[in-house]
């Protein structure tokens, strides 16, 4: 349930606040690391198939670039805001330094819903996007990749159109793209297998083996599926699956007792993860309200799909039997939300650390598009996990040591690593 009131940038801001006066911050990093470093918004207009002119808001968000070029998704959504873009912007500089890799962070968007839009109209959109940002975007400048309701059809696009307008070939620039189109093998699986390596991690700690694990999830996109696809593969089970109705377009949850069938799932899904629900009913799921998800009586909640999800209003109703919370979402739990299921001795997985996947196999990609050789799927795997678990002991160990949560000691780590940078090239 999302709290009306609730601006994402606030309280990215606020969270930052709290570990610089944690770290002792200076007043220059303070003033340099709560606000992006440059931002565009702009108006796009677009023909649409009816032959009128449709104006768009577009955005694209960098908050820091001390570390390396910045990378973000860019996300097709009805209830974009800049201020959701800017919080957004500053996790991922902080998820970027706490998987140690040599970007910053950034994100865009386009105030649209693409249910309600032609492909000829959202290919217009990602074109027309890319030609107000092409000065700012590539691979030495800020990095683009898929977010929320767009995918590798919408990069090949967008590189294109970048492309054509600097001319060559340049693959590094957009990130996301299907592998024929010189994406990297295991991109679409990557941030959602990334999140069931965390949780791998997690449950030896917690002592559960994975075919005891019962999770319910909230969302049905990449990441969702991807990570039920690999904790399923691993031995767990997934009772309830959170996502919007394909007809209505409200949110539901679809629950089946022994464990949901993905491959049935994603027949009656569409490209967005809405699900039919009545061919889901007629297959042997039940379909409750969108936050029944919540209720489960599971041990694992999986948030991937949107930020401030589980907040004051709705967090009493967590299942007593959940021990874990892994963030597939980038921001899905408020702050004092977190407080009370700490309290419960319910551990978090911070998304800065759980969801870092996918920027992880984009950073792959550019890789491989710049030496022009590409790697299989086991290799791209195998890297995911050894970094992503690497990260995982680590940000553990700094939170065993310093009495931290899982998701202080991420944020200690990794914007002590931005002020580092920052400091060295006197920026502060």
């Amino acid at each position: 349930m999302t709290d009306v009131t609730f601006n994402p940038f606030m309280a990215a801001q606020g969270q930052f606040d709290r570990i610089a006066d944690l770290m002792g911050l200076d007043q220059s990093a303070r003033d340099l690391l709560r606000r992006p470093i440059h931002e565009h918004h702009f108006a796009i207009p677009i023909r649409m198939d009816d032959r009128r002119v449709r104006i768009f808001d577009g955005y694209r968000v960098v908050h820091n670039d001390a570390r390396g070029p910045a990378w973000g998704g860019v996300r097709f959504h009805p209830q974009e805001t800049p201020d959701t873009l800017r919080a957004l912007a500053m996790w991922m500089t902080w998820k970027t330094a706490i998987v140690n890799i040599p970007l910053g962070g950034s994100m865009g968007g386009v105030v649209c819903d693409p249910h309600d839009l032609s492909r000829w109209e959202q290919e217009a959109l990602c074109r027309a996007w890319v030609r107000r940002l092409a000065r700012d975007l590539g691979p030495e400048r800020d990095v683009v990749a898929p977010d929320i309701m767009t995918h590798g059809r919408h990069m090949v696009w967008m590189l294109d159109e970048y492309e054509a307008v600097h001319g060559g070939h340049r693959p590094g620039a957009i990130t996301g793209k299907p592998v024929y189109a010189g994406g990297s093998q295991g991109r679409a699986e990557a941030a959602g297998y990334g999140l069931v390596y965390t949780l791998r991690e997690a449950l030896k700690e917690l002592s559960l083996a994975p075919d005891r694990a019962v999770a319910s999830v909230q969302g049905f996109g990449a990441v969702g599926q991807h990570a039920i696809d690999l904790l399923i593969r691993i031995g767990g089970t997934v009772r309830s699956v959170a996502c919007l109705d394909r007809q209505s377009h409200e949110p539901v949850t679809v629950v089946r007792q022994g464990g949901v069938d993905l491959e049935e799932l994603r027949a009656f899904a569409d490209p967005f993860g809405s699900i039919d629900c009545e061919k889901a009913r007629n297959a042997g799921h039940e379909i409750k309200d969108g936050e029944a998800w919540l209720a489960e009586p599971v041990d694992i909640l999986i948030p991937a799909a949107l930020e401030n999800q589980i907040t004051d209003l709705n967090v009493q109703a967590v299942a007593p039997s959940v021990k874990l919370i892994v963030e597939g979402a980038n921001g899905p739990t408020s702050e004092t939300a977190e407080a009370t299921l700490q309290a419960r001795g319910v551990t978090v997985i911070p998304d800065l650390l759980a969801n870092a996947g996918g920027v992880l196999c984009s950073y792959f990609e550019q890789i491989q598009a710049a030496s022009n050789h590409y790697w299989t799927l086991a290799e791209v795997m195998s890297r995911l996990d050894h970094q992503l678990t690497s990260a995982f002991f680590e940000v553990g160990e700094l939170s065993r040591t310093k009495g931290l949560t899982l998701r202080d000691a991420a944020l200690v780590l990794g914007i002590d690593r931005v002020v580092s940078v920052s400091t060295d090239r006197g920026w502060v």
